[in-house]
């Protein structure tokens, strides 16, 4: 483990990267706006990230006057007694706004300051850090730095936020704080205020001065009378005239309307963005215009502010008829081209939805806001209900009212029932069209005041319907009725499709789980929890399996596969393998003959067939255990001493792909050690390559409480795959917890060849199970083991081992040096012999036979609590048979 001091470091150094990563998005955001970024919206934006970035509490943007002055052009965060104050500053001021632009650098204010600037009200506990905006200067070099300075050119203006913190901003603040200044150079041609000195006239030539006084009253006497608004502010936008157009248009038609702060008139100053629009106009000297419905009269006029002197004129005239038609008509064809893009971006978007949720998103996303709809709800038929499957902006207690996701009984009352039920499209401008077209009674939501309601349709069946819905009242136009007609056809057919998919996905994954066990047996040998988690919605089912199956003599045997690819065949092949498994595993192969057969298996399916598999013989009379694996990733052993490791073990080629034979490796396992098999999609992604992943669980299994094993495998399910859902593989995990048989629950003998082989099998029965207290089982038992002796005997060759095992059953095991497996065979009423192995059929559980390295073993299985008259029972089925 790295030294405290490294580890800090090393934090200090992600926390240092991560900082630089998101100060970069933030610059790459802005360097991303096109040319139709209006001034106002760079300077909000310059404010915005800026703010966002600092943590600060508020900020603005101060542009220089011919006089020095710094005049007040946009601002964010500020309550109203700030903006006042600070609509013009005194250049020479002390606050760190001034200072800035005097300096031509970066100026900091430390909290609780008072600068002797009266103007600058305290601002509490709040810092002020300020940094210039410099404009084009001649000479300078591309790099826009000259002579060391900060910026290219002179200073223009000025950015000040107010900091809610109680340190300077780091080296790294100023950096981004001069960076997002520097856009805003890129962005804005700035220009200093006009010289009002230069502005002015000279002085009139002789013998003029009674013709220039009188063109002036004329000229005044015309805007007087005019019927367009004028009025004149001073640079703190306080009104010092106005005619009688312009007071009739504040409001005050028998007022002067003088002292009157502009922005606190009604008017079209009052749209969004006005109020920056003129500041920046006067605050560049250039003369600035929009159109903006006015609020009183609800029509469209025209604002033009003109820089003045000491402040500016502002005229308002209203925009003729023609000019707001044809306002209209640009404004329909912007709109319906937009509309046609978003139409296109649905219809893509509907393509690639592979889920109705995928298809309620699309359409949330791309249809309400070109209408202006706040509220989306898709219903679809199910029998004689209607229930949805997806909504935006409705609350959910309605959704509740509406039945959750079982839904309500078509009843034909409300109006998306009878748009399903009719096929026909219903539009509610308002409440009262609602209740007007509803003959039941029944109240629409509270919190909507329009509808349209579209009836999904789809191979000529009507299946849903697509109702949107709007939180003021809202007229659709013939044109936008079309429009989303259409859209709803497209809607339709998406969901269809979508629909069907996840049907077929659903049926393909219970077939899957079917495929897959459903509970894993206990076992004395072993104890053992899987996980399976499929692969990400949309994605085909895969073909991951695992299993735990309990053999014969205190054996059992841990596999876990993967078939390559996804689909309903991947999924059939992996149900063969498993079963193939079951039943070859049942047989007593060895490990390496087993895979062999897997490998046949996948072979004879298709030269495109393949699959990885590590199938694992534990013996716990032993201690040993026996792997072997084709393509697929080792095993993960964990020791009782914590120790945690990747064994040794040969990797064969993939089944479909091998040739027998197939490489083992022989593991020695102590008891309580616990293996881990598991396939590629846990610890492989496309993020992570297996080497990796491999390397991260066996990390999170050295550092996991192994105390139980259901969450462990939570644990690092959770872990190595967030959110428990991998992106494109399936990923399954088997842990067992490996036990040892005590060596007092093993007991073996050498019999000696010939007829006396039988009996001394009988008394070490006799005598072994009456020290495990076992005697109830003791005359069944002697029958069995005398069976099998006495074959060995007849029809075999020694040496002939014996051995009991009490595992959670009693073992009668007896061993030659034959390869001959014995079968049963119904013997006729004339044969002396050949019932041997039906009486062990009938007294035994279960029985069969395996090779072993010297011969064959023969073994039979019984309860410990068997059930009465089992020998009686034996007796009168051999009795039956003769």
């Amino acid at each position: 483990m790295a030294p405290p001091a490294r580890r800090s470091a090393r934090k200090v150094r992600n926390a240092r990267r991560a900082y630089i990563g998101l100060v970069i998005s933030r610059l790459d955001f802005l360097r991303a706006a096109d040319d139709s970024v209006t001034d106002s919206d760079v300077l909000r934006l310059a404010l915005q990230h800026a703010m966002a970035e600092l943590g600060a509490l508020g900020g603005c943007v101060h542009m220089c006057g011919s006089g020095g002055e710094l005049h007040l052009v946009s601002s964010a965060g500020l309550p109203a007694v700030s903006v006042r104050a600070w609509e013009v500053l005194p250049g020479d001021s002390a606050s760190a706004t001034a200072r800035a632009v005097a300096c031509d650098g970066c100026a900091w204010d430390p909290p609780g300051s008072r600068p002797t600037d009266a103007v600058v009200p305290p601002a509490g506990s709040a810092g002020r850090a300020a940094v210039p905006l410099y404009g084009a200067r001649e000479g300078a070099g591309e790099d826009g730095r000259e002579d060391g300075r900060e910026g290219a050119g002179e200073s223009v203006g000025v950015l000040t936020l107010l900091t809610g913190h109680h340190r300077e901003p780091s080296p790294d603040d100023w950096w981004f704080l001069r960076q997002v200044a520097g856009w805003v150079r890129d962005r804005l041609t700035a220009r200093p205020f006009p010289d009002p000195a230069a502005s002015a006239p000279g002085p009139p030539p002789a013998g003029s001065a009674d013709l220039l006084l009188a063109g002036a009253r004329e000229l005044a006497r015309a805007l007087w009378n005019a019927e367009d608004a004028v009025l004149r502010v001073d640079t703190a936008w306080r009104v010092t005239a106005a005619n009688p157009a312009a007071r009739a248009l504040l409001g005050h038609p028998d007022e002067t309307a003088a002292d009157r702060v502009l922005w606190w008139e009604p008017g079209p100053w009052q749209t969004p963005d006005a109020e920056e629009r003129c500041r920046l106009a006067v605050a560049r000297g250039r003369a600035v215009g929009f159109d903006a419905v006015l609020p009183a009269t609800g029509r469209c006029h025209h604002v033009r502010v003109l820089p003045a002197p000491d402040g500016a004129v502002v005229h308002v005239m209203e925009v003729p008829p023609w000019r707001v038609r044809q306002a209209d008509e640009v404004a329909a064809i912007r709109d319906s081209a937009e509309r046609a893009r978003r139409t296109a971006e649905l219809t893509t978007a509907l393509a690639a939805a592979l889920t109705p949720k995928d298809v309620v998103e699309a359409v949330a996303a791309r249809v309400l806001p070109p209408f202006a709809a706040q509220g989306l709800l898709v219903l679809v038929r199910e029998g004689d209900r209607l229930a949805y499957i997806g909504s935006v902006g409705y609350p959910r207690a309605f959704l509740e009212h509406m039945g959750g996701a079982r839904g309500l009984p078509l009843t034909g009352r409300l109006p998306a029932e009878r748009a399903l039920l009719r096929d026909e499209p219903l539009f509610y401008a308002s409440r009262e069209e609602w209740m007007a077209d509803n003959p039941y009674g029944d109240r629409p939501p509270s919190t909507k005041h329009a509808w349209a309601f579209l009836p999904l349709t789809a191979s000529g069946r009507t299946f849903g319907v697509c109702v949107m819905a709007f939180d003021t009242e809202r007229r659709l136009t013939p044109e936008e009725r079309t429009l989303l007609l259409t859209v709803s056809a497209l809607v339709a057919q998406a969901l269809e499709r979508a629909r069907l998919s996840d049907a077929e996905l659903t049926r393909a994954r219970e077939l899957q789980r079917d495929l897959l066990p459903r509970h894993l047996p206990h076992l004395r040998e072993a104890t053992a929890v899987a996980r399976y988690v499929p692969a990400g919605q949309g994605s085909d089912v895969g073909g991951d399996w695992y299993d735990l199956i309990p053999l014969s003599a205190g054996r059992v045997a841990l596999v876990c596969g993967d078939v390559m690819g996804h689909g309903l065949s991947e999924a059939a092949t992996m149900g063969r393998l498993r079963t193939a498994t079951h039943t070859l595993a049942a047989l007593e192969l060895p490990p390496d003959e087993l895979m062999g057969h897997l490998n046949d298996i996948v072979s004879d399916i298709g030269p495109d067939a393949y699959a990885t598999c590590l199938y694992a013989l534990y013996d716990a009379t032993t201690g040993t255990c026996t792997v072997v694996r084709a393509g697929h990733p080792p095993p993960l052993v964990v020791r009782p001493d914590g120790h945690v490791g990747y064994p040794d073990v040969p990797d064969n080629p993939p089944l479909g792909g091998a040739r027998p034979p197939f490489e083992t490796a022989e593991l020695v396992l102590p008891a309580g050690a616990l293996l881990l098999l598991y396939t590629d999609g846990l610890v492989e992604s496309a993020r992570r390559d297996i080497d990796e992943g491999m390397a991260a669980l066996a990390h999170l299994v050295e550092h996991a409480d192994r105390g139980d094993l259901g969450r462990l495998a939570d644990h690092l399910v959770g872990r190595l795959l967030p959110g428990a859902q991998p992106v494109t593989d399936d990923a399954a995990l088997l842990v067992a917890c490996l036990h040892a048989l005590p060596r007092a629950d093993v007991a073996s003998w050498r019999l000696p060849d010939g007829p006396r082989a039988a009996g001394e099998a009988r008394r070490h029965v006799r005598e072994q199970l009456a020290t495990w207290h076992l005697d109830e089982l003791t005359v069944t038992t002697e029958l069995l083991a005398s069976e099998l002796v006495g074959n060995v005997v007849r029809h075999a060759k020694g040496p002939i081992g014996f051995r009991l095992l009490r595992t959670g059953a009693l073992v009668c095991e007896v061993s030659d040096a034959s390869l001959t497996m014995p079968r049963i065979r119904r013997a006729s009423e004339t044969d002396e012999g050949g019932r041997g192995l039906q009486l062990v059929s009938v007294l035994a559980e279960r029985w069969g036979s395996r090779f072993t390295s010297h011969g064959k073993t023969i073994w039979t299985e019984q309860p410990l609590t068997p059930s009465q008259d089992t020998v009686a029972a034996a007796l009168l089925s051999l009795a039956d048979a003769d």
